[in-house]
């Protein structure tokens, strides 16, 4: 049986790299179509009922037509999309957030929805160390005296040198697929490394980093504290002006994970008062960000702030780690194995594309 899959890709992660996966995975049991979708050149947003995604209704529609699988990490998959193609059997997203996907809608109609969790981590883990670095040895405000032609020889004075990571205390919030490798490579480097994660299994990075049960003391004891938690209802604005006020003076604030986990005025207030010697973000509440964000502002008037436009997941090897993971799920629905991510109750996917195909 040959099954028919829309390979529906944007301009990270290619519609061909979704096909070589394919390819890669499942040889001649499939045929494949392709559909580019926008971003990132026009950014994402809500379609319909879902949000962060790219591309429209009606143009998924049309490619899906006679489709029984969809490979994708944007296309907006809502109820409208999966009541117009009755025949669509597997959803195979390649992010951790499906927030694209009617997941509920489609477990109504009986479609396996799986996707690919921590497929960014290792790029994601490498941008955070690059924005620890960045923020401990003041390198972007360095970067840019030099480029305005100025030779700053009193960075080598003794109230304006940064900190070595070696021997200092660096806190984790989350310990995840990020976080982990966040913890590991900072201990290597010689950080005493400490932890708040209330859903680490027992164990976890033992040997590598001190697990703490109390936030606050976390906050307490840092010399600078990297956010990676996931952005809930419970975990909103988690640093606020109380956390910061908890941090060691001259201390430094990292976030890669999300922007509504940090209260972004409330750390420029500190940064303002010399509480928070730096401060590095690669997320931002609203995006693409208000460049006359406060943040922003004082980044450009030389406080130690270093700030990228969400790109900490941006890799290759992301990107083809994702196709990759889509891939050997749907191989797995076809083989009538259990897949290893799966959103929705697992159907009998070979059964269900045949009656599709016909």
């Amino acid at each position: 049986m040959t099954v028919k899959v829309l390979a529906a890709g944007d301009n990270f992660i290619l519609p061909e790299t979704f096909s070589k996966a394919l390819a890669s995975e499942l040889g001649d049991r499939v045929d494949i179509s392709e559909l580019l979708l926008p971003w990132p050149d026009t950014p994402f947003g809500a379609v319909g009922e879902v949000d962060e995604a790219s591309g429209s209704e009606e143009e998924l529609i049309a490619a899906l037509d006679g489709r029984a699988a969809l490979v994708t990490q944007l296309a907006p998959v809502t109820e409208r999309v999966l009541d117009a193609v009755p025949g669509l059997r597997f959803i195979g997203v390649s992010r951790g957030g499906p927030s694209n996907i009617n997941v509920e809608a489609a477990r109504a109609r009986g479609v396996l929805v799986v996707n690919v969790p921590g497929r960014n981590g290792v790029a994601t883990a490498e941008m955070t160390l690059g924005l620890i670095l960045s923020a401990f040895r003041r390198i972007p405000v360095a970067h840019g005296n030099l480029l305005r032609r100025e030779w700053r020889g009193d960075f080598y004075r003794h109230d304006h040198v940064g900190r070595e990571v070696s021997g200092s205390t660096i806190g984790l919030v989350g310990a995840g697929a990020v976080g982990s490798h966040v913890a590991k490579v900072l201990a290597a480097m010689g950080a005493e490394v400490i932890v708040y994660d209330p859903y680490l299994p027992a164990g976890a990075l033992e040997g590598t980093a001190t697990v703490v049960s109390d936030v606050d003391d976390l906050f307490a004891r840092a010399d600078a504290v990297s956010i990676h938690a996931r952005l809930t209802p419970e975990t909103a604005r988690l640093v606020d002006a109380r956390r910061i006020g908890l941090m060691r003076p001259g201390s430094i604030l990292v976030n890669a994970a999300r922007g509504g986990l940090v209260d972004y005025d409330a750390v420029a207030d500190a940064l303002e008062s010399g509480h928070l010697g730096a401060a590095a973000f690669d997320v931002f509440p609203d995006e693409p960000v208000n460049m006359d964000e406060r943040i922003l502002q004082l980044a450009r008037q030389g406080y130690d702030v270093v700030c990228t436009p969400h790109i900490a997941g941006a890799s290759t090897q992301t990107a083809e780690r994702a196709a990759s993971g889509v891939a050997r799920e749907l191989r797995l629905a076809l083989d009538g194995a259990q897949p290893m991510h799966p959103l929705t109750d697992a159907q009998p996917f070979v059964a269900s594309a045949a009656r599709a195909e016909r």
